[in-house]
Formats: structure tokens, sequence, C-alpha cells
């Protein structure tokens, strides 16, 4: 009985750390890029390029922002194009 009991807990506690673990957001990648903060160094009116998180990225801003900007990442479309607004 006891080990009965025992087994119903370890996977009861598996389950749980697994539930925790698919609810975490990405933390590194393309995933966790879309409402990051980044920096325009060149001007895209509207392809340009934008620096995330230390890395340079291709994007696109509809309404155009200026080198030096600040950017806000939306979406991140298939190619690895950030798609950005201004801040």
């Amino acid at each position: 009985m006891a080990i009965a009991v025992g087994l119903v807990v370890e996977v009861g506690e598996a389950a749980f750390w697994v539930w925790i673990s698919k609810r975490r957001r990405p933390a590194i990648g393309a995933e966790a890029l879309p409402g990051a903060t980044g920096v325009a160094v060149t001007d895209c009116r509207p392809r340009g390029q934008v620096r995330v998180a230390g890395e340079l990225w291709r994007a696109v801003c509809a309404e155009g922002v200026s080198a030096g900007e600040d950017v806000v990442v939306e979406h991140v479309d298939g190619d690895l194009t950030l798609l950005v607004t201004r801040k």
C-alpha cells in the first residue's frame, strides 16, 4: 500500500512540474522578442535594422522611424524580420 501511495505522489509531482514548465514564457530565441524594446540602427522607412537584446535584426516599421529612436517589437515574421513600432 505504501508503495502505491508513493508512486501516486511521485507521478502527481512530476505532472505538476511539467505543467509549470509549460506555462513559462520562452526566455531566448525569436519567440521571446515580441514586447521587447530596442533601438533603430538605421532608418526604417519601412525597412531597416534594429538592435534588440544586443543583437542586430532586420526590421519593418510601417510608420517609419529614424536611426537612434526607440522601438517596440510587435511581431516576428516568418523569415526572422521584426515588425516594430515607435515606442
